[in-house]
């Protein structure tokens, strides 16, 4: 029940591919280096919600402004942090080792900042210990790794919305041979392209047009994207962040590596969203010779979906509603269920406990929505460390506990949260005890709208059950024809939300000598 993957009914078409959609985090931060959190906790959390991570280390900074006095207290802490990853780099092997099992794959990574060439995430393979390779630039970053790793070693440029030196992307120096992906999307903000509505607010400068997504592909560099949260305080997979999706036969090791390197992967900004994109013989990052082609999408959203737009060198092409044009994919008695918890006092916090259950259906999936303290630099004080969250089967309901901070603003949220996959009867009733509070909610209540209410008076802690789609809101699949394909096109999709989380495929393209 606790995050039970879509059934194959929901997803026909990565079915017939033998694909299924695997979700991590595969840069994010904790004290291995000079993020907040202890490292330990940041497996623990990532297993709670991830199928692959990699806790990523900061270890190198070859043109750091060390002569510039204003930055000093910068310098200061990415020294100490450099230090302290070099020390207890080859040691931590041993606890990812202990982290990673059946179900949960785990990645050894750290990260090169560059002023000239954007900052990089190396990512190993495998987890046999294996030295850091702290080159100056990404051809030596090539060398190196090819030398000591072969095929199982990658580097993907992340925040590459900077500027170009200031460590933005620097599509000059970009090398598909080392980078299968680049990181579009994270808690920096979205660079799909200039104009987003999740900007660049970070200190470091807002997004500069020429180090997009949809730049690097006008220049005609082939690369998929993924998200990742860069979350700083020991949290990965930190709802909201950034998550990356990876399209593979299963969620072993060589066929979790096998998607990276093939482009098969997506961006998420937090709903675990199944979007497949299929061309010809390609889905998502694939490369398919000139011909007549049709799109085929598959997407399993995590609420009600607003649009699937298909983009197509680097123009919106064509646009899919589901309200205006459902085709829904499973059993009409499906839906699903989002429990949002949190509010309260500003710098608050509350403590949350309770249960869900449903009278007259079942819970078929549950899916935790956690999210990390705030904390990026080690400027910004401590985050407040609040216990394990909890989500687990109990009976045939769950049970829950999880500590959500007050919202900081009225534009940031701190919510924790739950989505429930379930099967109603007609007359079904939604059963929940938040803190001692009971409260019986009619299923065709939610479908009608979403339910709020307080533990106390105003300014209480809060709960909020969404409104529940039906399937012709949550899902789609169909065929889109593109005509003829030409070489040197590409294409990818970009859904949205209602509720304002969304998801990108890699882009497929088309050249006339297919290369891998």
């Amino acid at each position: 029940m606790i995050r039970a993957p879509l059934p194959a009914s929901l997803t026909p078409l990565a079915t017939e591919l033998g694909l299924r959609p695997f979700y991590g985090d595969i840069h994010n931060h904790s004290d291995l280096s000079y993020g907040h959190g202890r490292f330990a906790d940041a497996l623990a959390r990532a297993a709670l919600q991830l199928d692959f991570v990699s806790i990523t280390g900061h270890a190198h900074w070859p043109d750091m402004p060390v002569d510039d006095p204003s930055v000093a207290h910068i310098v200061d802490f990415h020294v100490k942090g450099f230090a302290k990853l070099r020390a207890g780099w080859m040691d931590h092997f041993e606890a990812l080792k202990a982290a990673d099992g059946p179900g949960f794959c785990v990645f050894p990574g750290y990260e090169i900042h560059s002023n000239a060439d954007g900052d990089y995430t190396i990512v190993y393979a495998d987890l046999d210990p294996a030295p850091l390779h702290l080159a100056d630039t990404p051809a030596d970053l090539k060398a190196a790794l090819r030398q000591s790793k072969g095929a199982r070693a990658l580097a993907f440029p992340h925040h590459i919305g900077y500027r170009q030196g200031a460590r933005g992307i620097n599509w000059n120096t970009f090398d598909p041979a080392l980078s299968p992906f680049v990181e579009m999307l994270s808690m920096h903000g979205c660079a799909e392209t200039s104009e987003t509505d999740r900007g660049y607010l970070h200190s470091m400068g807002p997004v500069d047009g020429h180090s997009t997504m949809a730049h690097g592909l006008a220049q005609g560099h082939v690369f998929g994207i993924v998200g990742n949260t860069d979350h700083h305080s020991a949290f990965p997979g930190s709802y909201g962040h950034g998550r990356m999706c990876a399209y593979a036969r299963s969620g072993g090791r060589d066929d979790l590596w096998q998607a990276f390197m093939s482009r098969a992967t997506n961006a998420l900004t937090g709903d675990n969203i199944h979007l497949l994109a299929a061309v010809g013989p390609a889905i998502q990052g694939g490369i398919v010779a000139p011909g007549t082609y049709d799109l085929r999408i598959e997407a399993v959203a995590g609420g009600f979906i607003d649009s699937i737009d298909v983009i197509r060198n680097g123009q919106l092409w064509h646009r899919i509603s589901p309200e205006l044009d459902p085709a829904p994919i499973g059993a009409a008695d499906e839906t699903l269920l989002f429990l949002e918890l949190g509010w309260g006092a500003r710098r608050s916090r509350h403590d949350w406990t309770g249960t869900l259950s449903v009278e007259g259906g079942e819970i078929l999936s549950a899916e935790p929505r956690w999210r990390g303290a705030e904390v990026v630099s080690p400027l910004e004080g401590q985050d407040g460390g609040a216990p394990l969250p909890e989500l687990v089967a109990d009976g045939s309901g769950l049970r829950f506990a999880v500590t959500a901070e007050a919202n900081p603003n009225n534009f940031t949220s701190a919510t924790q949260g739950m989505l429930l996959r379930l099967r109603l009867d007609a007359g079904a009733t939604i059963r929940a005890e938040l803190c001692g509070q009971n409260i019986e909610l009619p299923a065709e209540r939610l479908f009608e709208s979403a339910k709020s209410g307080n533990l106390g008076s105003i300014d209480s802690p809060a709960w909020r059950f969404h409104a529940m789609p039906r399937p012709r809101q949550w899902q789609w699949h169909g065929r889109v024809p593109l005509g003829t394909v030409s070489p040197g096109e590409n294409i990818y999709l970009r859904l949205r939300q209602a509720g304002g989380q969304m998801a990108w495929t890699s882009p497929v393209f088309c050249r006339a000598e297919q290369t891998s």
